[in-house]
């Protein structure tokens, strides 16, 4: 009996070791990374009557879908999301704070991605992933393999292209702006790869672009989002001129570029062709067209949408064919912003008005030397915010927090400025979910003393650096959505927040979780 008890022990132990082999032999060889730059769900879900059936509508129908997500951090633009989504943590822990910030030392603004130790391939921009201060799923998917794993990044944009691709990638493309050829960073390849020549000669923007023009899929039919009616109406944009491959970044056309070069990348790094996984990061466009207004460009937001749809499909189908629809996973989501666009409040008796940060730091400066003497007690403004001069307040042997308070009490009496967010407020911490928000945007290293919060409708000017910045408090509401390798098909309402999917994604292909990731996974 004994005997007869081990051996069913034994056969029960090795049925539970074959499951979990099996389950191993499962992870997908390949996971597809994409985020839409500015994808709302509103817009996703109106144009839903014009999708084939291979794109969005199989995604949303087959996948599982979560409908609730929001960013755990306020302000919103590409390069923090994308830093967000890539590492499991907000701009605190990631360093990411924005595209760009002011740097302490030289009082002058910095881009996220620029590093001045590395050249450019096929552009003279400078770029790293030095300044985000965490690890990323893809330096994670690296150092699970010991480098083996394929890791490659393409994007229109620089800033998205390096920042998802992480520290260890094998290759970060994006769309150079004066020459329009596929450019990247001998930060992640000593040589040019001749197939990345040839492409740029035969099939890069700066090849096609004197062919393009951007006219609808769906000519002369405009599926009004807000009425849900129909009517007629087109649009035509050649790109030309110095700003031609500017303007086809924040096309529809773009996405088609964007797909093209995936796939070239997917054959060229050979990925998705062993049992080890690789993961290909894309980033595709879904903003306004060149700074027009909503109003006038609601045929190309619907065109735009049109060839998201028929992009994706293509991606998905195309990836099937060569890898098997069992062996990648597809994770889309957005980006919880919107460009600016120039909306006249006035017009509709909207309250509203313009704060002065220039004018606003030069007062402060003023009201500081009237209580500790003459000196430059504000060093430089950026955007909303304030830079104090540290240096200044201690060899004046000055209680920095003391001046923090006095400067918070004096900036609120200005008009349009609904509150202040000093540096010690933002380490101690407050309880609202608003607060929360802000703090876990502000990285000390990289904002400044005092965050200017102004009212809503309001804008901020400053008229040194001619900068127009305005907050929209306001999130768009975006999807996560889960596709293939398994996934079952589910619709999820129960919020969750992005920096959650880093540690879902890691879970899913057997890998540790980003360094400064501390949430759990969503599933």
């Amino acid at each position: 009996m004994k005997h007869s008890y081990i051996t069913a022990s034994l056969v029960a132990v090795l049925s539970v070791s074959s499951v979990d082999a099996k389950a191993v032999n499962t992870t997908p060889r390949l996971v597809v990374n994409i985020t839409i730059d500015q994808l709302r769900a509103d817009y996703l879900e109106a144009f839903a009557p014009l999708y084939t059936y291979n794109g969005f509508k199989m995604l949303l129908s087959d996948g599982t879908v979560y409908t609730n997500v929001s960013y755990p951090f306020i302000p919103i633009d590409r390069a923090s999301a994308i830093a967000s989504i890539v590492t499991g943590t907000t701009p605190y822990y990631n360093g990411i704070s924005g595209d760009r910030w002011l740097d302490r030392k030289t009082l002058r603004p910095v881009f996220c991605v620029d590093d001045d130790n590395y050249s450019g391939i096929f552009t003279n921009e400078k770029s790293s992933a030095a300044k985000m201060t965490s690890s990323t799923l893809c330096d994670e998917l690296k150092i699970s393999t010991e480098g083996k794993a394929v890791v490659v990044s393409v994007s229109p944009f620089r800033d998205a292209a390096v920042i998802s691709a992480g520290h260890a990638a094998d290759g970060a493309f994006w769309i150079n702006d004066e020459t329009g050829l596929w450019c990247s960073s001998n930060y992640y390849m000593k040589e040019i790869p001749s197939w990345l020549t040839t492409y740029n000669l035969y099939h890069s923007p700066s090849a096609t672009i004197k062919d393009l023009t951007w006219r609808p899929l769906t000519p002369n039919i405009t599926f009004n989002y807000i009425t849900g009616k129909r009517f007629d109406k087109s649009f035509k944009h050649a790109f030309s001129g110095s700003r031609k491959y500017r303007e086809l970044k924040t096309s529809g056309c773009v996405n088609g570029e964007v797909t093209d070069m995936a796939l070239q990348c997917v054959s060229n790094y050979f990925m998705g062709d062993d049992e080890r996984t690789d993961m290909l990061n894309l980033t595709y466009y879904a903003g306004l067209f060149d700074g027009m207004s909503t109003e006038a460009s609601q045929m190309e937001i619907q065109d735009t949408y049109i060839r998201l749809d028929t992009e994706i499909g293509r991606l998905v189908t195309e990836l099937h064919k060569k890898i098997g629809d069992a062996h990648v996973l597809f994770v889309i989501t957005g980006t919880d912003y919107q460009g600016k666009e120039n909306i006249d409040y006035a017009r509709y008796n909207i309250p509203t008005g313009t704060v002065y940060i220039n004018r606003t730091a030069s007062l402060l400066n003023l009201y500081f030397g009237a209580i500790y003497g003459e000196g430059r007690y504000v060093e430089s403004c950026f955007r909303n915010e304030i830079y104090l001069n540290h240096a200044l307040f201690e060899a004046k042997h000055l209680n920095f927090s003391d001046a923090l308070d006095r400067a918070h009490e004096f900036l609120l009496q200005s008009e349009g400025v609904k509150d202040v967010y000093t540096y010690n407020r933002l380490m101690l911490g407050e309880g609202t979910e608003l607060f929360r928000k802000i703090r876990n945007g502000y990285n000390p290293d990289r904002r400044g003393d005092l965050l200017v919060n102004i009212a809503s409708g309001w804008h901020l000017i400053n008229e040194d650096t001619q900068e127009n910045y305005s907050v929209n408090a306001s999130p768009s509401q975006f999807p996560i959505i889960i596709y293939g390798a398994g996934t079952k098909a589910e619709k999820i309402s129960a919020p969750t927040t992005i920096d959650r999917l880093a540690p879902t994604i890691a879970k899913t292909i057997h890998i540790r979780a980003p360094n400064a990731c501390s949430v759990e996974p969503i599933f």
